[in-house]
């Protein structure tokens, strides 16, 4: 299909210095755990979006010297030749498909606080990035810069430009932004400086534009030079000569670069969840850059619509679809706006799965995207799988795993049926994406149902309840039992092992919430589970005017979404609806009326009135249907247990299961696999 006509101004050229865009889509610089140490998988990541249509691809952070060690967080480097033989991989990869390559020299400053060189981190002032997150957390203390070390910053950036140009970078990045160094000069809270260097906006500003300068010369112009800042913080300072500090920073910048790159302050809300933050957030922040320079300018706002990214061009907010959490979610998201494809496009839902991977130091990883960070080690591709089979499959269960496994079959040419017990597909997300705040998780089953009843070779059946007799006389090549699992009364003692089912009355999981079960209030929330759902389930309960106490063993609310940048926004969200918080506690006793809680450590008691409880900690996995099909002495060719089913967790867990079992079927299988995950590694 033809391109839509009023998509067409996504498609033209675009002159960022000496280099011209084909198209005004941009891979802007983001994480994505692949160090220098596994080039291949880096280039295969990052070639996969060139290939999908993106005509700009940049790295990720890319440290210019080793006084800017981020370790243990995944980083690249550009210090040496070796560095330049393994970022040609990326650049190769990149120009093939005729897009340029970014890259985004980084030093962090007293941010990086050198865990692994262990070098005194350097800071304008001496002043701490004091960090609430673990991993940033260190008793290192930043040293005070002197004009030297300004001038060895300068060369260093110079250095990495001539490296960056040797292994075939076309554009390269001075980072300003996210609290790392240069950004650090700029804010007043780190530079107490008295030299040429601090003091007024002029001279804060100072750094900044003798490192564009600096970048720039190192290759006599010929590459293009992006600077990317941050606009949050300076956006709301006053200024004696204009309307904030922002608008004087650029307009000190606005011919010094060759593109603006322009972001938030912190991760929490430059990369905010979707739970919190709708599609195009930052315009309110960003907006006024274009009135100021002429240079290009490119930002973000987990754009997926075609629609609300011609709107940012023709309003003058953008001249550039900044794109880091959609590229990845969807490598072929502009071929497919461009194919007229608007319909296949999958959208990312924000749940920021991929920026935990990062914190967790792991190749990326993304809920829509199972082949997200496979390309190279498995050798899987977003949209094409293989037509090698034309075996039949059934498919018990239509959630996130099962519908990711029946549209991999289908794709390999096998004919698939899908049998789902409930009256509506989607599984665990039919409820989820109800709670408060995660609508856009919705995007998760609507695409795989999309492309599922666009295939002649695919039967969705619902209300499809099946047993033993019924899947041994459908006859299927290949059976999947994708069944889900199921939250459990199971609490949580002061060792932080589950163990003991609650008891007394109208005491809830999530189960019954998605089942429609009325709860009474008070209601005290127990959470171990340190996930959304518990933060969600709260939220929800609040919203429905009943009081909320919230309990969890950890030491904030929802812990582990500090990963997924969700944290500060749950505690507001809590604040905001008055749920009181109850950290490092578990639930001793209930009665009925009153809840018992334990501190952790010190065991000591404490009561709430509470009329009901809800526990959000375990869930179990199994299926009877599936331990009845191994028993049974006629069944299909092969059997697979997969999903939450298999083992619970995440949705983006249970669509990874689902894509890689059904890459394993019929590949030469003779026993039943409970753990999909490993079946390829144990067919012998």
């Amino acid at each position: 299909m033809p391109t839509n006509p009023r998509y067409d101004i996504l498609f033209q050229p675009l002159k960022i210095g000496p280099k011209t865009t084909k198209n005004r889509f941009f891979q802007v610089p983001h994480a994505s755990g692949m160090t220098n140490a596994a080039p291949n998988i880096r280039a295969a990541f990052r070639g996969m979006k060139a290939e999908g249509g993106w005509g700009v691809i940049c790295t990720g952070a890319c440290s210019v010297d080793d006084s800017s060690d981020d370790s243990p967080f995944p980083f690249a480097t550009l210090w040496d030749n070796a560095d330049i033989r393994a970022h040609r991989l990326t650049t190769d990869a990149v120009h093939a498909h005729g897009a340029l390559a970014g890259v985004e020299l980084w030093h962090g400053g007293a941010v990086a606080v050198n865990r692994t060189s262990r070098m005194a981190p350097l800071s304008p002032s001496g002043v701490p990035w004091m960090a609430t997150h673990v991993g940033f957390m260190s008793s290192a203390r930043p040293r005070v810069m002197d004009s030297q070390d300004i001038k060895n910053l300068i060369q260093w950036h110079r250095d990495a430009a001539i490296r960056a140009e040797e292994a075939g970078f076309d554009i390269h990045y001075v980072y300003a932004g996210m609290g790392y160094l240069p950004y650090q000069f700029l804010l007043s809270d780190y530079n107490h400086r008295t030299d040429d260097y601090g003091g007024s906006v002029a001279n804060r500003t100072r750094l900044i534009v003798d490192l564009i300068d600096a970048v720039r010369e190192a290759t006599h112009g010929r590459n293009a030079v992006a600077l990317r800042i941050s606009m949050q913080e300076l956006r709301g300072r006053p200024s004696d000569i204009a309307l904030s500090e922002a608008h004087e920073v650029i307009d000190l910048l606005k011919d010094a670069p060759d593109l603006f790159d322009v972001k938030m302050d912190t991760s929490a809300y430059d990369c905010s969840p979707s739970r919190f933050t709708a599609e195009g957030s930052h315009e309110p922040v960003i907006n006024f850059i274009k009135t100021i320079t002429d240079k290009p300018v490119v930002g973000v706002g987990r754009f997926t619509s075609p629609d609300t990214m011609v709107g940012q061009i023709k309003r003058g907010v953008l001249d550039l679809i900044g794109g880091a959490r959609p590229s990845i979610a969807d490598p072929y998201l502009p071929l497919k706006i461009q194919q007229g494809r608007e319909d296949d496009i999958r959208e990312c839902i924000g749940c920021n799965i991929c920026i935990s991977s990062w914190h967790d130091g792991v190749p990326v990883r993304c809920t829509q995207n199972p082949t997200a960070g496979e390309e190279w080690r498995r050798g899987w591709h977003p949209e094409i799988v293989t037509r090698d089979s034309a075996d039949q499959a059934l498919v018990i269960g239509g959630g996130p795993s099962g519908l990711e496994t029946a549209l991999t079959l289908a794709r390999r040419g096998m004919t698939v049926a899908v049998a789902e017990s409930k009256s509506d597909f989607g599984g665990r997300v039919l409820f989820e994406s109800r709670l408060p705040g995660l609508g856009q998780w919705a995007r998760v089953i609507d695409y795989r149902l999309g492309q599922l009843r666009k295939m002649a070779n695919v039967s969705l059946y619902a209300e499809s309840e099946l047993k033993t007799g019924d899947v041994t006389e459908f006859g299927a090549d290949h059976v999947i039992v994708a069944t889900g699992a199921t939250w459990t009364q199971t609490l949580c003692g002061a060792n932080e092992l589950p163990g003991g089912f609650a008891q007394g009355p109208r005491i809830y999981t999530p189960d019954d919430l998605a089942h429609g079960e009325k709860i009474e209030g008070p209601v005290a929330v127990f959470d171990y589970d340190a996930y959304y759902m518990g933060g969600a389930v709260a939220e929800a309960l609040a919203r429905d005017g009943l009081e909320v106490q919230y309990i969890t063993t950890a030491g904030a609310a929802s812990a582990w979404t500090i990963m997924t940048n969700e944290q500060p926004q749950i505690h507001e969200t809590f604040a905001k609806h008055g749920i009181g918080l109850h950290t490092l506690h578990v639930v001793d006793a209930f009665d009925g009326e009153t809840v018992t809680l334990a501190q952790m450590y010190s065991g000591q008691k404490t009561t709430l009135a509470a009329r009901s409880l809800m526990v959000v900690g375990m869930r179990v996995g199994g299926s009877a249907l599936f331990d009845c099909l191994v028993a049974a002495e006629d069944g299909p060719k092969s059997l697979f247990l997969t999903g939450d089913a298999n083992a619970p967790g995440a949705i983006a867990h249970a669509v990874y299961q689902g894509h890689k079992t059904a890459r394993e079927v019929a590949a030469q299988v003779t026993k039943p696999r409970r753990d999909a995950a490993f079946a390829s590694e144990n067919m012998e």
